[in-house]
């Protein structure tokens, strides 16, 4: 196998993905002997390899990641950067870790190359992406250069090569989006400010347990300077009493909040957000629907308040959000029926907080790859809100079953994929008299596409298309 200076110590990046390219880019920026393998082959990696080689990164390809992996390298490396993808008990890493060779994640690279930034790590099962956009938009409407990466846009890894670059300027702030993967590969990670959304199960196919699930998210925000919790999500309720410092926000009143063992920070009375000092502005200023997203209003002021923001201009920021693709996005009203894509839906109850948050009756659509967890809530949403349902995908014979067995009485279709789908829903919605469409697959979307922004980008399309 090549290696990137003979006889030199070199880091071993695991991956040709996004994360993957990013960390041994930034890596050979500063300095460091990189050698990339992936498993993979042909014409597209080779391309990619190509490139990177040129920029003075050795790649492998074609190399499986196994037990054996050591055996395969002509020298130990010092360290080796995992990618999100890899299962962080993979055989292969706990051979390296017994051969005292440490592995870190690709996250932990741009937190050690962005110091002092400060972060605001954001979490949670659900929502963080919203808070994510919401955050970042918030600091940048102030004239804070407070970009977002991690799980969402850049990863973090790109963007602190591009702005590490000779000529820029460090970022005031990163606003980082961290998924449970992510988290538990880097235990470095100490955000200024930790935000945790919700907890629901979720990823069990990988973590195993709840407990292990939610110890990785904790894991964070107990790291974290600041900690800002939801006092709506019943699970992080149920533990308020393990924190010794947190700042809970709620949706709902203070009285509320306080019968529940929680002191909150933030609360909504009267449709007006407030502080211990008093009103803050009108909540009403964020349009997107549904009571989740109130909480999500609440997270992102809470930061705000942290960074100094007046109430004044958060309530023009929020005011001017435009919205985060592939979740409750309004895609269009051909024949006056609304179009929603939540693509980003991808379990049980991302797509039942969905359903909550519009007005029936829908049309809804959904499969893909289905996940763990408990269906029981989505499919009461879906007998209340929905009059007729569109499976698609390899989930929608399981889906099929699960409708039938959770008393769901509505019309059922299934269907190949979302091509097939939409022309559907769009005679079912007008046969039905439905206000909206919905696309919440209640899954993940590997059966089809390569990822759920593609899956939304092509339902985006094929509504544009009516």
């Amino acid at each position: 196998m090549i290696l990137p200076c003979p006889g030199q110590p070199y880091t071993l990046v695991l991956g040709l993905g996004r994360s993957g390219v990013g960390a041994a880019r930034l890596l050979r920026q500063q300095g460091s002997s990189v050698l990339l393998i992936d498993s993979g082959s042909g014409p597209a990696l080779d391309a990619k390899a190509s490139m990177l080689r040129a920029e003075g990164i050795a790649v492998a390809l074609g190399v499986p990641l196994s037990e054996s992996l050591l055996l395969q390298l002509e020298a130990q490396p010092e360290r080796v950067i995992v990618s999100p993808g890899i299962r962080w008990d993979h055989p292969a890493l706990e051979s390296l870790r017994r051969a005292d060779i440490p592995s870190t994640g690709e996250i932990s690279t741009a937190w050690e190359a962005t110091r002092p930034v400060p972060w605001i790590g954001i979490t949670g099962t659900n929502g963080k992406t919203t808070v994510t956009h919401l955050v970042a938009h918030l600091l940048a409407a102030a004239g804070l250069d407070a970009p977002m990466c991690g799980n969402v846009g850049h990863s973090a890894a790109e963007l602190a090569l591009e702005r590490l670059q000779p000529g820029q300027r460090r970022p005031e702030w990163l606003v980082v989006e961290l998924s449970s993967y992510q988290i538990e590969a880097a235990p470095v990670l100490a955000p200024r400010i930790g935000l945790w959304t919700t907890l629901t199960p979720d990823h069990l196919e990988r973590h195993g347990t709840l407990d292990h699930y939610r110890a990785i998210k904790r894991s964070l925000l107990e790291r974290s300077q600041v900690r800002i919790l939801n006092g709506d999500d019943p699970d992080l309720r149920s533990r308020a009493g393990s924190w010794d410092q947190a700042r809970w926000i709620s949706a709902g009143s203070r009285d509320d909040a306080l019968a529940a063992g929680i002191d909150p920070h933030l609360w909504i009375e009267g449709d007006q957000v407030i502080g211990s000092g008093g009103p803050l502005f009108d909540a009403r200023a964020l349009a997107m629907p549904g009571a989740h997203n109130r909480q999500n209003l609440l997270m992102a002021t809470a930061v705000g308040l942290e960074l100094g923001l007046d109430s004044v201009a958060m309530e023009a920021a929020f005011r001017a959000f435009p919205g985060v693709p592939h979740r409750l996005e309004r895609v269009g009203e051909p024949a006056g029926v609304t179009w929603f894509n939540d693509s980003k839906a991808t379990n049980y109850d991302a797509a039942e907080v969905a359903l909550k948050a519009l007005d029936g009756p829908l049309v809804v659509l959904a499969g893909g790859e289905a996940k763990l967890g408990d269906p029981s809530g989505w499919i009461a949403q879906l007998r209340r809100q929905a009059a007729a349902v569109v499976l698609f995908g390899a989930a929608r014979h399981a889906f099929q079953d699960l409708l039938e067995q959770g008393g769901y009485s509505g019309r059922v279709e299934l269907v190949e994929g979302l091509a097939e789908a939409v022309p559907l829903a769009h005679r079912l919605s007008a046969t039905l008299a439905c206000r909206a469409v919905l696309l919440s697959p209640a899954c993940a979307s590997f059966d089809q596409y390569s990822d759920f922004e593609a899956r939304g980008d092509h339902f985006r399309s094929l509504v544009q298309a009516l």
